[in-house]
């Protein structure tokens, strides 16, 4: 067959890599100059820096993603290493003790810093344990067939006993039941916040899943030795072009194309058939099947035309909510970071009012980092990123696609500085140290995805957001990437990327 394949971040790639492999004829359209998404590693000036997925779950061996690079014969040239982050917030910090204390340090860190709430702490980990007991079967039934998956059946039915009464609390539901500390809420729940989803809409059975303890923790026994859900967190050595670059070497040596500077401006409809796309500048590609990646309005609506599709698609597809952006300045900087953060990757929590902060992002209100941001060294773990001596550094928080007040255009150098500002109260001397420095704002980031809102992890996970499904209802016509997957994420969209290419591998 002859496959074409729109967009070149990690969902194109790992399906066209799938595909080529097969021997399909492969060519990927990119409408960037540089292929790879929102998964690439920008340079300027010696340092390297990555866009966005910094400590990535799924990589480590036996875990999803890694088997995808496993089946695609490149594992060894993806190396990861595992490691952990912080956490920080105005009252307190937390980093992993030198000596290891056991899975459950800073539950007891907690109980000595709120006393008051040392019952609740109990009771919340209580449940902690039953999710992670509850998707570890879950995890192993997947791949489970014939008496096995039914045994992996009925324990999973057992193991969702103690948290069925739970199954439609949001995530505020879920923390006002265990906690009176509007902190102890943000320290669990503040994650919600990069998806830019506000606690009443996070589904209350999914906390434990975006906030496991092996992220702050690399010693905690994981999968697959454990046979636990709590998995593994690493980060992609020499930066996350070196998984872009392996997955893509797998098109182009079985003889597929990555085509930069192309821009696809038709998906080609007859009889009910994707049978190709006409590009930008007006030359029709044929093909006998085509797998678009991007948002699900310009795929569907700007690419397709709502003229071809079914009225309750177009209406799930404007229901849907979107992520925000994201502000992200990368600087380098000449001294060593590690005496105020010690490890790479560093979130630093500084409100309380999750819900307001979420509605204010999406009304173009923007924080100016005064709510909350990351920071994150990346040649810590991957010193070819920065000269010798020197370090990238990158400053990152959720931001709104569109400014209530001004543009990302007029406001970036302003805004950038304010941003590194407050990053200085945790690592002083950044701005007087900093040797170059590249901003990348959300209209940055709209012409690096072609997307005409961008939303940095594609589908937030809201309660009652559902994504299209992959198999369209125009016939050969597939639909991948982050806005296909809830909390997009690399390990989620390559993981939806090969199943799609085994589906048509398989003749589905």
């Amino acid at each position: 067959m002859k496959a074409i394949i729109i967009g070149s971040g990690m969902a194109g790639l790992t399906a066209g890599a799938y595909l080529a492999k097969a021997g399909h004829a492969v060519t990927v359209f990119e409408q960037f100059p540089t292929p790879g998404g929102v998964t690439a590693t920008v340079a300027q000036d010696g340092y390297g820096w990555d866009i966005g997925p910094l400590l990535l779950e799924g990589f480590a061996p036996g875990d999803k993603g890694r088997v995808i690079l496993e089946e695609l014969g490149v594992s060894a040239q993806v190396p990861a290493v595992h490691e952990d982050r912080g956490l920080s917030m105005p009252e307190f910090t937390l980093w992993r003790p030198e000596v290891y204390e056991g899975p459950y340090w800073r539950r007891e860190r907690l109980k000595q810093l709120f006393p008051e709430e040392s019952a609740a702490l109990d009771r919340y980990y209580r449940f902690y344990d039953q999710m992670i007991r509850l998707m570890s079967v879950a995890r192993q039934a997947e791949t489970a067939r014939g008496l096995s998956a039914l045994w992996l059946k009925l324990r999973m039915l057992l193991a969702f006993q103690p948290v069925k009464g739970k199954v439609s609390w949001s995530g505020g539901q879920l923390m006002d039941h265990y906690f009176r500390s509007a902190v102890l809420k943000t320290f669990f729940l503040g994650i919600v916040a990069d998806f830019v989803t506000a606690p009443s809409e996070f589904p209350g059975l999914g906390v434990p899943s975006i906030h496991l303890e092996t992220a702050f923790d690399k010693r905690i026994p994981t999968y697959p030795g454990t046979q636990s859900a709590q998995t593994a967190y690493t980060y992609i050595l020499g930066g996350c072009q070196t998984l872009v670059d392996a997955v893509m070497g797998v098109i182009l040596a079985n003889g597929g194309k990555v085509l930069t500077n192309s821009t696809v401006a038709q998906i080609v409809i007859e009889g009910g058939k994707a049978v190709g796309v006409r590009l930008a500048d007006g030359q029709v590609e044929k093909a006998d099947l085509v797998l678009a990646s991007g948002g699900m309005k310009e795929v569907f609506f700007d690419l397709v035309g709502k003229e071809h599709l079914p009225g309750e698609l177009i209406t799930q597809i404007e229901a849907n909510r979107l992520m925000e952006s994201v502000l992200m300045v990368q600087l380098g900087i000449d001294f060593d970071p590690t005496p105020f953060q010690p490890a790479a990757l560093c979130y630093y929590y500084k409100t309380d009012d999750l819900e307001g902060a979420v509605q204010r992002l999406r009304t173009g209100d923007y924080h100016e980092g005064k709510e909350g941001f990351l920071i994150y060294v990346p040649s810590l773990h991957s010193p070819s990123l920065a000269p010798a001596g020197k370090y990238a550094v990158t400053v990152y928080t959720v931001a709104p696609d569109t400014l209530a007040e001004g543009s990302w255009a007029e406001r970036r150098d302003e805004l950038a500085d304010k941003l590194v500002a407050e990053a200085e109260a945790h690592i002083p001397g950044l701005r007087e140290h900093t040797q170059t420095r590249l901003i990348l704002t959300p209209e940055d980031f709209r012409q690096r995805t072609h997307l005409k809102h961008h939303s940095f992890g594609g589908m937030p996970p809201v309660m009652g957001n559902k994504p299209p499904a992959h198999k369209t209802p125009v016939q050969n016509l597939w639909f991948i990437g982050a806005q296909s997957e809830s909390t997009g994420g690399v390990q989620n969209v390559m993981t939806g990327a090969a199943k799609v290419a085994k589906r048509i591998l398989r003749g589905e």
